[in-house]
């Protein structure tokens, strides 16, 4: 398979996936608004979420997929591969049911840990609710942990489709609930809760099922032995660092989340929704890019490739740049356009769109820090080193929080926003000086012209979006949303249309960016 196809095919998955995700937080908004309440529940769903990327998606995804990797390509009896596979699940399952089960247990001291606003007396309905909230997501973390591990299988295997496709299923099933249970239950907002566990659910029973069909599902082991597994313990070493990378950059949000409980109620929401518009390049360019790179560095390490391996850095980067730079300057020159248009509607005022298409612009400074991330720290992971990265991660902590400290008195929720946006910079040019002195990246030939043309690409953009969008009344009643829609596609497009004409006249093609190793 071709690694330029493989990530095309995860980035139009995770297109529907983000999609679907976009029509979610709409039906959200316009249902409940930014209300309190609204805050408990994002509050809420934000500790489950927190917890699997930190202990699934993140630290496990990191330690799992490169050793998994190795085993495969190294070892000539299947059944250690499949006794890997077997042992690792298990010792998953195992740890994460047991922190599930201290998370309900401790739900009101967890929320007070990451939302200490809510502690006010005249704040105890939506402090009640947030618990209850979390107390019924805590499993979550277990379903998507298995999701994350059965991922990582279907990765190493080169089956990229399921993975990208499963969240559609999460986000699909809190519209229904949205929808359909919202006035069925006692408190309406209790199920978006509903929702996301039937959610997590589904996403296990589709992923379960793919790794079932290459001969892969787990079978069950002792727990005992599966801890004691010498290929487990490898896991568990690399996950140490790992998880304290991720735990850095949870503990960001986590603080961000508590500081934004004592601001002005709806801030919780407004970030959501902003983080929500972002969600969209980060995960079509960064997180598409990221999956097919990193069983892809495995394996080059594991092979000895160090030319391909800096190859592909070097084309992740490039992609990076042709696609990030135009999204960001989207986002930042029609953040306007793009909350009035996706979310002005029912509850959800025009002082929410004001707000939340601040913080919209706020994160746009961080977009490329965001997405060259995604790249470069598979750079580090490829090669099973995750200490540097984690020592990058707990100096971009200290920075976002002094930035909190500058930002946060005079911008409030905007500037939480802000510094995570300025943080992600510094952790890009920090990963890429790392590379660059480990000889682990060696730059090819040709990037300056490569970055001229696209500054004259964006400057063509960026005009084309000014004439044809500039005097728009996003906010005003004089629109309608058909009316919104159709002027943001046409400000979008021409400015797109000139960016790319731009890019072609200069010399730049599509096949320039295919020129990749390719997968196995």
């Amino acid at each position: 398979m071709n690694l330029f196809r493989a990530a095309a095919t995860v980035s139009s998955l995770t297109l529907l996936s983000r999609i679907t995700g976009l029509a979610r937080d709409i039906i959200i908004a316009r249902t409940f608004g930014a209300s309190a309440l609204t805050d408990a529940f994002w509050v809420a769903f934000r500790i489950p979420n927190l917890l699997r990327r930190l202990f699934a998606e993140g630290a496990f995804t990191q330690a799992f997929v490169p050793i998994l990797a190795e085993v495969k390509q190294t070892s000539e009896d299947q059944d250690t591969v499949r006794q890997t596979i077997d042992r690792v699940a298990m010792a998953l399952f195992s740890a994460l049911s047991l922190i599930t089960l201290i998370g309900i247990v401790g739900a009101p001291v967890v929320v007070l840990a990451i939302a200490s606003g809510l502690s006010a007396a005249d704040r105890a309905a939506e402090y009640e609710a947030a618990v209850w909230m979390t107390r019924l997501m805590f499993p979550y973390i277990v379903c998507m942990s298995l999701v994350s591990f059965a991922s990582g299988v279907l990765n190493t295997w080169k089956r990229f489709a399921v993975p990208a496709f499963t969240p559609v299923l999460l986000n699909l099933s809190m519209i229904a609930a949205s929808v359909w249970l919202s006035n069925q239950v006692s408190q309406p907002i209790y199920a978006l809760a509903l929702g996301v566990m039937i959610g997590g659910v589904a996403q296990l029973a589709v992923q379960w099922w793919a790794i079932s069909k290459l001969g892969l599902r787990p079978r069950l082991s002792s727990p005992t032995e599966a801890f004691a597994d010498s290929t487990v313990k490898r896991v568990m070493r690399q996950m140490l660092p790992a998880t304290l990378g991720v735990s850095v950059a949870q503990v960001s949000i986590l603080i961000n989340t508590n500081i934004a409980t004592w601001l002005t109620p709806g801030s919780v929401t407004w970030l959501s929704f902003a983080d929500r518009l972002m969600e969209f390049p980060t995960a079509l360019i960064g997180v598409a890019l990221g999956t097919v790179l990193l069983p892809t560095l495995s394996k080059a390490h594991a092979d000895q490739n160090h030319g391909d391996y800096s190859r592909l850095l070097g084309w992740g980067m490039r992609i990076v740049f042709v696609l990030g730079l135009p999204a960001a300057l989207a986002m930042m020159m029609l953040a306007d356009g793009l909350v009035s248009t996706l979310f002005q509607y029912g509850a959800f005022s025009a002082n929410d769109v004001q707000q939340t298409e601040l913080a919209v612009m706020a994160y746009a400074v961080g977009l490329i820090g965001l997405l060259l991330v995604k790249i470069l720290a598979p750079g580090f992971y490829g090669k099973q080193d995750i200490k540097t990265p984690v020592k990058i991660a707990i100096l971009v902590l200290i920075l976002t929080q002094l930035f909190n400290l500058l930002l946060v008195p005079t911008l409030a929720h905007v500037g939480l926003a802000l510094a995570i946006g300025l943080g992600a910079c510094i952790n890009a040019l920090a990963l890429y000086i790392g590379l660059r002195r480990r000889k682990l990246y060696q730059p090819q030939a040709g990037w300056w012209p490569f970055l001229g043309r696209l500054v004259l690409g964006l400057a063509v953009m960026a005009s084309a979006m000014l004439f044809i969008g500039g005097d728009i009344d996003w906010t005003g009643q004089s629109l309608s949303i058909w009316q919104r829609a159709g002027w943001l596609a046409l400000t979008l497009g021409g400015g797109l249309s000139g960016y790319l004409v731009t890019l072609w006249v200069l010399g730049m093609r599509p096949a320039d960016f295919k020129r990749a190793p390719s997968l196995p």
